[in-house]
């Protein structure tokens, strides 16, 4: 696996995505611990600090997927949310794990549980609940 982009993480994500983690199902251990050390290795901001071109929970986005040459727009999601939101990708599932926290324009390496990788770019943030002063989404 490459180098990862340093990742800002929302205080309130941060808290939230640790109960998560802490609480996660046999089968979601692996994406469980690899959203931990992207826990462990981001900088966490208080939500009003969070930069508008970071990807935080709630946030709707657009991003690549350079592996497969395919292009997605999808919510970031709780697994808890996934049914009430169209276009939801769980936080709990391995490529929504990988978006957390990075910025337009990055690019994230990151393992599948198939034992194949995935890269991704963030290409664009549609919506961010931090840029619409919504800070406890």
């Amino acid at each position: 696996m490459g180098q990862r982009p340093p990742i800002i993480i929302n205080r309130l994500d941060a808290e939230r995505l640790q109960r998560l983690i802490d609480n996660a199902a046999e089968k979601d251990l692996m994406v469980a611990e690899l959203l931990e050390e992207e826990l462990m290795r981001g900088e966490v901001l208080d939500p009003q600090d969070i930069p508008e071109d970071v990807v935080s929970m709630n946030s709707q986005i657009r991003f690549t997927d350079l592996t497969r040459e395919r292009q997605m727009i999808r919510t970031l999601v709780y697994p808890h949310a996934l049914d009430s939101v169209e276009d939801g990708i769980s936080v709990m599932a391995p490529i929504g794990a990988a978006l957390i926290g990075l910025r337009i324009g990055d690019v994230i390496e990151w393992p599948l549980p198939n034992n194949t990788e995935v890269r991704l770019r963030v290409d664009a943030i549609f919506w961010q609940p931090e840029r619409e002063q919504q800070f406890h989404r």
